[in-house]
């Protein structure tokens, strides 16, 4: 018995099967009416999130703040702008990350903000890890 759609719209968790996603891509799924981007970060995405200097970013968060430990190469973001609302597309942008078009903001692999007037990073929901393969968001 799964909860109907006004019950997961108002909010109820949501189970998402990582297997499916091949490295270096994004899905998009919705949770409480939201678009979340699930990234399967490559190798030299990683690396490129964690080369950077933190205290350089607009709004400073480390990576590995932004991921869940032994998890690293998968990235969960609310994708929003923190600009004024837009949807970012994934894979664009100087950084390989997110890109606002409205506006232009521009944000990274671990969705922090690069450039543009978006004030702070994408946000990261609620989520954990049910096995190594599914997570659940909130």
């Amino acid at each position: 018995m799964n909860p109907d759609a006004s019950t997961i719209a108002a909010g109820a968790p949501i189970e998402v099967d990582l297997s499916p996603i091949a490295e270096g891509q994004d899905i998009k799924v919705f949770w409480r009416g939201k678009p979340i981007y699930i990234s399967h970060r490559t190798k030299k995405q990683i690396e490129e999130a964690r080369a950077v200097n933190v205290a350089s970013l607009p709004d400073p968060q480390s990576d590995e703040a932004r991921v869940k430990s032994g998890h690293d190469q998968w990235l969960v973001v609310i994708g929003i702008c923190t600009h004024l609302g837009c949807i970012p597309i994934a894979h664009e942008g100087s950084y390989d990350g997110f890109f606002c078009p409205c506006h232009g903001s521009v944000y990274d692999t671990s969705g922090r903000i690069r450039q543009g007037p978006a004030p702070s990073n994408l946000a990261v929901p609620p989520y954990q890890f049910v096995s190594d393969t599914k997570i659940q968001i909130g």
